[in-house]
């Protein structure tokens, strides 16, 4: 079983910054992608960014050129840097793992309890 938690996330003015971050924890072997997801009310959650473990990166248009995910794979971290935050990124942010307890299992997908980010106009 793998634990995810996150931090960072509170309440900032338009066009402020937040970093978020999330450590994984338990029978990790390897992770593969790690990524965050956000939740708004009343919408379905959707893909903030997503990093590979080559580092290759993935982004949701809406957050293109705002945000940056990173990792850093020897403590099982992913962050998140959000800046020139706008009132519609306010959601409960997750974060997601895809990952292995040994080195020929199969992959398994964890997710964190959120965090919320609020951003006011």
């Amino acid at each position: 079983q793998v634990q995810l938690v996150e931090s960072g996330g509170g309440l900032v003015q338009a066009g402020g910054s937040l970093r978020l971050s999330c450590v994984a924890s338990g029978s990790i072997f390897s992770i593969n992608v790690m990524g965050w997801y956000r939740q708004a009310p009343e919408k379905q959650r959707e893909l903030v960014a997503r990093i590979e473990s080559s580092g290759r990166t993935n982004y949701a248009d809406s957050v293109k050129g705002r945000f940056t995910i990173s990792r850093d794979n020897a403590k099982n971290m992913v962050f998140l840097q959000m800046n020139d935050l706008k009132p519609e990124d306010t959601a409960v942010y997750y974060c997601n793992t895809n990952s292995r307890p040994t080195d020929w299992g199969p992959w398994f997908n964890y997710w964190g309890q959120g965090t919320q980010v609020t951003v006011s106009s």
